[in-house]
């Protein structure tokens, strides 16, 4: 139990409460005011009793420490990620709470920090960062190194919504001419599987399976700090795709031409790992200019069109979902299809590609309560 002892000092009176922590260990703690110490005793001995106590040392640790120690701890990220979540510690984290203590984050300091880093950046960077401080003091919190979370409950920007461009299958053939013969495969290939490009990049000749129309997908590549690095695939997990025939009869005659199972099905010019980037130069971003007019004038404001804005490989892959939405493919489908981790995400998404079938459920509900009642 906790006590409090009253001590002179200089002649001035100090109350001193005393106690022994879960671990066993005594400490002490000084108070000027008895009702402070008083109010002090209350809720270490209330914290004990509940198992919320939290070592007061153990909140002095540097938030930037705890940060890198954060992330060096996860094990659930690709190499891309990993790349990804460093810069974010060294740019902004780290700076902003470079050797300040886990206990002296305050909820008004991290709301407030978050406001600063708004000023002119979009909001998903906002949402990103306030997700990181989430996570690292929430690790505080477990590891019990602070009793709450002062980065819960944040006020965030609501994500800024970009209407999607999806090309129809006659806008598709255009722009595999255009990009030339080089290229003409990858992009039916992109804009009929679905693949996020590092996972097309990984592709080998042994992931495919002709016969069934389908390619295995199992890995993924993603350029590390320069270095092309393969990890799994974002979902950490292989799936399916299906490969419409007349894909199949063209990955026919690629992997005829002296490749082997275990080689890359798409290479760059000189055979290394294709790269997005090459990709983009060499063939999206000429293309996209044939795909649109020249404007007579200046665009106009918030113009969309190719030309100002030049395809990009993963718009590819959102044409691919609806493309496979009209086709007629259900939600299951699409999202086993571009390996979202649920239907919601898919839903998300995509959701406003499928079809309004209420008057066909009306129909069919009507249909079957006839022939149930023995109308028809």
């Amino acid at each position: 139990m906790a006590h409090i002892q009253k001590r002179l000092r200089g002649g001035k009176a100090r109350w001193v409460l005393r106690y022994t922590d879960p671990a066993g260990k005594e400490r002490s703690k000084s108070f000027r005011r008895k009702v402070d110490a008083n109010r002090y005793r209350q809720s270490v001995e209330s914290a004990i009793a509940t198992g919320s106590y939290v070592d007061p040392n153990r909140g002095k640790l540097a938030t930037d420490v705890w940060a890198q120690t954060w992330l060096d701890g996860k094990t659930n990220l690709t190499p891309k990620s990993r790349q990804r979540y460093q810069e974010a510690l060294d740019k902004h984290v780290k700076t902003r709470w470079k050797g300040v203590p886990l206990d002296r984050v305050t909820h008004a300091d991290v709301q407030k920090w978050l406001a600063e880093l708004g000023q002119g950046r979009a909001a998903g960077t906002v949402r990103k960062h306030a997700n990181i401080m989430r996570q690292i003091m929430g690790l505080a919190v477990k590891d019990g190194r602070l009793v709450r979370n002062p980065a819960e409950g944040l006020d965030l920007p609501k994500p800024s919504k970009t209407r999607k461009r999806y090309l129809t299958h006659r806008q598709v053939q255009d722009l595999a001419d255009a990009v030339g013969d080089q290229w003409s495969l990858i992009v039916r290939f992109l804009a009929y599987t679905g693949l996020r490009w590092g996972e097309s990049a990984a592709l080998r000749v042994g992931n495919l399976d002709l016969l069934h129309k389908r390619a295995i997908i199992e890995r993924s590549v993603t350029p590390v700090k320069g270095v092309m690095v393969f990890g799994d695939t974002k979902g950490h997990r292989f799936r399916e795709v299906p490969v419409p025939p007349f894909l199949a009869a063209e990955l026919e005659t690629l992997i005829s031409q002296d490749k082997g199972p275990d080689d890359l099905l798409f290479t760059g010019p000189r055979g290394a790992v294709l790269r997005s980037q090459t990709f983009q130069r060499a063939a999206l971003d000429k293309a996209s200019k044939e795909l649109s007019p020249a404007h007579r004038a200046d665009p106009p404001e918030g113009c969309r069109c190719f030309r100002c804005h030049p395809l990009t490989p993963h718009e590819l892959r959102h044409t691919a979902a609806s493309l496979a939405i009209a086709a007629g493919a259900d939600v299951k489908v699409v999202q086993q299809m571009l390996g979202h981790k649920s239907a919601t995400m898919t839903l998300d998404l995509y959701g406003h590609l499928f079809p309004d079938r209420l008057s066909t459920v009306a129909d069919a509900m009507a249909a079957a309560r006839a022939v149930a009642l023995g109308d028809v």
